[in-house]
């Protein structure tokens, strides 16, 4: 017998579970909301993690996706510090850490991702971090206090945007990938050593082509050891390789499992059990902005997005996930970049305005068709980003001609 029931129960303290609470209020959902998360944090901005809150700018309320009075006053309980260890999706319930059991009548699970960690020698070390939550953030932050020699490993967000924030606040960063250029497994060569070179110009070392041999130190880690035989002191180490899908709650309780690693969800969220949705870095949805393929996309917008159209669908609205995916990075002071797609596979690259003055939308072009879009200093190009992408039919030479021309009148180009 469960020891109570709730009409919604939101598994995971996140941002997708965040605004599903809220939009099944804002949309007159009357019955009980429960969000259950194992985080001692309410739910917030994770992105915050790597930029003003490392830095010390912002305060931790301030990265709370709502104050602490605003759930109470929603009627939305939060179970902080709790896990789901199990769905029964026969009976309808779950099992929780704290062993109670609870019936629920919908559900969505949004359970995100975990760092995928490095197993090299050393790895045991002290002062080698990986950020994923507000402690990661602080950890850091009080362990690089003393430091000036930070080694980054990894040459995405996590690498650029947590080695410019420590540059911003003082340090020396060296960053060590993979990669040739920063940003380029998203973004292509050409913009990857633009982000690059706005990286070198405020301090930061880059070793691209390279990657983790071991680290050296004796209790502390104090030396980062490539393969290519790069020998870095290091008084500090983040590790930015990626994160896997957490999946397992929803893989145990028969949900299925899509090729891309994600929970195989319609274009409404839905799983491929009747009033179960996924939402975040676990879900992969069918996107109605890429053809109806799937798509599992790990971005805070994306989950933000994802918790409306659940909470929609979760009160019978029957709505599709039209929402073209949209991502922006910050690197401290020096800029941010905003991005709309994404694009797997692309054949063309239209450069409208200019990368060496800083200010550029680079398109993303796969048979003519506009794929994606990444600006920097120019997010008045995204609108019309969103609206090529969606149409999706290939433009003639004359049409992409006017994605190069700052001066052309973009609503103007599916003419």
């Amino acid at each position: 017998m469960p020891d109570r029931r709730v009409d919604y129960l939101l598994i995971g303290g996140g941002l997708a579970s965040a605004n599903c609470a809220r939009w099944l209020r804002e949309e007159g959902a009357s019955g009980e909301v429960l969000v259950v998360g194992r985080e001692p944090d309410p739910p917030y901005n994770r992105p915050e993690c790597s930029k003003e809150y490392l830095r010390g700018e912002e305060s931790r309320e301030d990265t709370f996706f709502r104050p602490n009075d605003w759930w109470r006053q929603q009627g939305i309980e939060l179970m902080l510090r709790t896990s789901v260890t199990g769905i029964d999706l026969d009976r309808r319930t779950v099992r929780l850490s704290s062993k109670q059991e609870i019936e629920f009548d919908q559900a969505l699970i949004a359970t995100g991702a975990n760092v995928r960690r490095l197993n090299v020698d050393g790895c045991e070390l002290e002062q080698i971090h990986y950020l994923r939550t507000l402690g990661n953030a602080d950890a850091i932050r009080e362990g690089v206090a003393e430091a000036e020699q930070v080694v980054l490993i990894g040459g995405s967000y996590i690498g650029c945007e947590v080695a410019a924030s420590l540059t911003a606040i003082g340090k020396h960063c060296t960053i060590v990938m993979q990669e040739q250029a920063t940003l380029e497994r998203s973004f292509g060569g050409r913009a990857g050593r633009f982000f690059q070179g706005l990286l070198e110009s405020h301090g930061v070392s880059v070793h691209g082509g390279d990657e983790l041999e071991r680290f050296e130190g004796d209790g502390r880690v104090a030396k980062v050891i490539t393969r290519g035989g790069l020998e870095l002191p290091a008084e500090a180490v983040v590790i930015g390789a990626g994160v896997t899908p957490d999946v397992q709650l929803a893989q145990k309780a028969g949900l299925e499992i899509g090729e891309l690693g994600g929970v195989r969800c319609s274009s409404r969220l839905q799983s491929s059990a009747a009033g179960v949705y996924a939402a975040g870095d676990i879900s992969e949805y069918e996107s109605v902005a890429h053809g109806g393929a799937p798509v599992r996309i790990e971005h805070w917008d994306v989950a933000f997005n994802h918790g409306k159209t659940a909470a929609l669908n979760m009160l019978g609205r029957d709505m599709p996930h039209e929402e073209v995916p949209y991502f922006y990075s910050v690197l401290a002071d020096w800029g941010e970049l905003e991005y709309v797609g994404p694009a797997y596979d692309w054949d063309e690259e239209i450069v409208r305005g200019s990368m060496q003055d800083g200010s550029f939308t680079n398109w993303y072009l796969k048979d003519g068709v506009v794929k994606a879009a990444l600006t920097f200093g120019r997010s008045e190009d995204l609108d019309h980003a969103r609206r090529f992408i969606m149409d999706g039919r290939p433009l003639d030479e004359a049409r992409r001609a006017e994605l190069a021309d700052p001066d052309a009148h973009l609503g103007g180009v599916l003419r």
